[in-house]
């Protein structure tokens, strides 16, 4: 084998694992409007809340969503939380305690912490990260430590979390980000 043919071969070995590194970057579109919007945040597993029952201080604390979506309130036992808004667990804790603990019970729910996303791809500091209300991918990027320069900065493969068939989408960087999303910064190749 010659020098050129060895160095052809090299080549077209290269553009070839370039081209199964691409694989993803044709992922389909993500939809406008598909993601929740961040006032309709929905608890999961994992969620650490703060609950105030008013005027009673024994039943307020902080509680954290368990791997089954509920919380473990005293005097009430579990109640769902997964899927609910802040606002809807209020109301159902209230209600629950309105039925013979509680006279006309007042509840507030705050959620302290959220659940992590991960990044992952052509940053800086791949990993997982805590839930900021209001995150886009681009301030996922930057939680991230930035772009490597390597990175194509104009779209972002997004997985959602709250999605059962866990498809990889594109989506512009300034897409919102949830809570147990998976993002990842593809790489440019030329």
């Amino acid at each position: 084998m010659n020098r050129r043919h060895v160095f052809r071969v090299l080549g077209l070995t290269a553009v070839a694992a370039g081209l199964v590194g691409c694989a993803g970057v044709d992922a389909p579109m993500e939809e406008a409007g598909s993601v929740q919007q961040v006032s309709e945040y929905r608890l999961g597993s994992g969620d650490a809340l703060r609950v105030i029952v008013f005027g009673e201080e024994q039943l307020s604390g902080e509680f954290r969503v368990d791997g089954a979506g509920r919380v473990a309130m005293p005097l009430i036992g579990e109640v769902p939380a997964k899927d609910r808004t802040a606002r809807e667990l209020e109301t159902e804790i209230s209600n629950r305690l309105s039925q013979g603990y509680v006279r006309d019970a007042r509840v507030s729910v705050e959620v302290m912490n959220h659940r992590p996303f991960f990044i992952l791809g052509e940053v800086r500091n791949p990993g997982q990260y805590q839930y900021v209300n209001g995150m886009t991918a681009l301030s996922a990027v930057a939680m991230a430590g930035g772009f490597t320069y390597r990175a194509k900065e104009d779209f972002v493969l997004v997985t959602r979390g709250s999605d059962p068939k866990k498809e990889v989408r594109r989506a512009p960087v300034t897409t919102p980000i949830m809570p147990d999303d998976v993002v990842r910064v593809p790489e440019r190749y030329f």
